[in-house]
């Protein structure tokens, strides 16, 4: 198997990367070579050559007609939330379609010889007090296992991410924890403990509407208005008008920003930004605050539990493509990419779980897309046969460069029980947010392999330079639509407002919806959908939310 040294790719040097168009990694520059050497890898990702298929149309007419009591479209977290809550409550007519080869949307994993590993969102943080339906699944699914004497819940210690569970890269060595420590100034150490003094009182916040004022799920959030009006600044704004100053926690916040929203923080909501540090109180009888739970393929774990449950309701590689109400129910036009056939759907009601782009399409109304905006991102997973050193902390599951366009990499082989690993998987992420989303992602989606493949791993071997010809391959992902973007004024606009709205027999889920793209609201969305949807059917059941 060929590898690539580090040698070699210092050899790329800036040229290579100015050649691709890619910005923030000139710090790991050499001098330039004429062409890059060859890695192993493949270029994955959604079937963004089926997906246009919605946009540009030419399906052939219906060649027959099927039946379903509901039909689901969209196999993401949420669309698999609402399948397994129907099958839960006994509701058995209904049909899944996810035109990818497997659902989990972008909880998306894969697996090799060494290790499964994510291609996307690939942790859950401790449930909050609000998050009802995740808990009932955690409990199903026996991540929580039972209750503290004190009433926490306990976690499968081995879904509970193991220590060290972050570190940070600066000035050639490694610290522990990701707000940075080497080299601040005692001033900055004073604006970091009133910031985080700040966070800590929002999160303790109840509301006159007796809300905390920042919960998951969001629409659980209190409605006082001094609250919703940070949603109208955005997050560089309201740190100017409280009065910090200190580049270190700007950069740490911009930090948390591009990790949850895939946007900076001079373009994130101050509400949604505040939201990443206050809205977590969960708690654990056997962890600490702040906790996570996570997996080899992050939350891949959790499609591939929910898909198992709906078994041959699943039906994969099927591309709805025209969604229309009529009196006696909804329509569904579909395209079988295996079979390459149309056939028509009819159904009593359907829930489209689908990106709010894509419902709209489906049901030929333009205005439900207006105001969504979507970030994309590129996820790298490198195979390696040794595993990652440096001078300072241990290695962590979550290992961030400072002030890196790259947002760092996550261990899958972190997890793991058995006696150290020999080899790994890192999972390296990159949400493309120094460009504006549009030029982003048709920049993304005309890149070579190879191009992709220089980046991350320049910026690797020139942080780990002992795994100088450890890299076995480099395969990547293109998130063209990763996640909803929380700009100012969409969380508690009229925008996401009315598309919270249902319109039997068309019921609607998706993490969109909420403004923020984290498990617990997509599947939340989902849960609601579906329970909608079997009262609407007047089906019998006991709500989990």
């Amino acid at each position: 198997m060929t590898r690539i040294t580090r040698k070699q790719f210092l050899a790329l040097g800036a040229a290579g990367l100015a050649g691709a168009g890619l910005l923030g990694v000139e710090k790991f520059a050499g001098p330039a070579a004429a062409t890059p050497p060859a890695v192993p890898g493949t270029l994955v990702g959604a079937s963004s050559a089926i997906g246009h298929r919605l946009r540009s149309g030419g399906f052939p007419p219906p060649s027959e007609t099927r039946s379903a009591g509901l039909v689901i479209v969209g196999g993401g977290m949420a669309g698999l939330g609402a399948g397994y809550r129907l099958a839960k409550a006994g509701f058995d007519d209904f049909l899944l379609l996810d035109l990818e080869a497997a659902p989990g949307g972008n909880a998306a994993s894969g697996r090799n010889a060494v290790s499964a590993y994510p291609w996307g969102a690939h942790y859950v943080p401790l449930l909050t007090q609000e998050a009802r339906a995740v808990r009932a699944l955690f409990e199903d699914l026996n991540i929580i296992t039972g209750y503290g004497a004190n009433g926490a819940p306990v976690y499968d210690e081995y879904a509970l991410c193991a220590d060290p569970q972050e570190r940070l890269y600066r000035y050639g060595r490694w610290q522990e924890g990701l707000v940075p420590a080497i080299g601040v100034t005692p001033d900055e150490e004073a604006e970091y403990r009133r910031f985080f003094a700040a966070m800590a009182a929002f999160r303790q916040r109840i509301g006159s509407d007796g809300k905390r004022a920042f919960a998951i799920p969001i629409d659980l959030s209190s409605q006082d208005a001094d609250l919703t009006a940070l949603d109208a600044i955005t997050m560089t704004q309201w740190l100017q008008r409280e009065g910090y100053r200190s580049p270190n926690l700007a950069w740490y916040i911009n930090y948390g920003c591009r990790d949850d929203y895939g946007t900076e923080a001079q373009h994130v909501s101050a509400w949604a930004g505040i939201h990443y540090f206050a809205a977590r109180n969960g708690r654990a009888a056997d962890a600490d605050d702040q906790g996570l739970v996570t997996w080899p393929e992050g939350n891949g774990y959790l499609a591939h539990r929910l898909a198992a449950a709906l078994g041959d309701k699943v039906r994969i590689r099927q591309l709805a493509f025209h969604v229309e109400t009529r009196d006696d129910g909804v329509v569904l036009d579909v395209w079988d990419a295996a079979a390459d056939k149309v056939y028509r759907l009819q159904a009593k009601a359907a829930i489209l779980a689908t990106p709010h782009f894509v419902t709209a399409r489906l049901t030929g109304d333009p205005a439900l897309a207006t105001g969504f905006s979507y970030a994309p991102w590129v996820v790298a997973n490198i195979t390696l046969s040794a595993m990652p050193a440096g001078l300072g902390a241990e290695l962590s599951w979550d290992n961030v460069i400072f002030d890196s366009s790259l947002l760092g990499y996550v261990v899958a082989t972190h997890q793991a029980t058995q006696m150290r690993p020999l080899a790994t998987v890192l999972t390296y992420y990159w949400p493309i947010s120094h460009l504006p989303p549009e030029d982003a992602r048709r920049g993304a989606l005309a890149r070579r392999l190879e191009d992709w493949q220089a980046i991350f791993l320049k910026e690797l071997l020139a942080v780990h330079p002992e795994l100088d010809g450890h890299v076995e391959r480099c395969d990547v992902w293109v998130w063209g639509h990763a996640m909803i973007r929380p700009e100012p004024g969409f969380i508690w606009g009229e925008q996401r407002r009315r598309s919270l709205a249902q319109k039997p027999p068309l019921f609607t889920a998706h993490s969109d919806m909420s403004g923020i793209s984290i498990f617990e609201e997509a599947y939340t969305h989902g849960v609601r959908a579906a329970e909608n949807a079997m009262a609407y059917a007047g089906h019998g059941f006991e709500t989990v939310l």
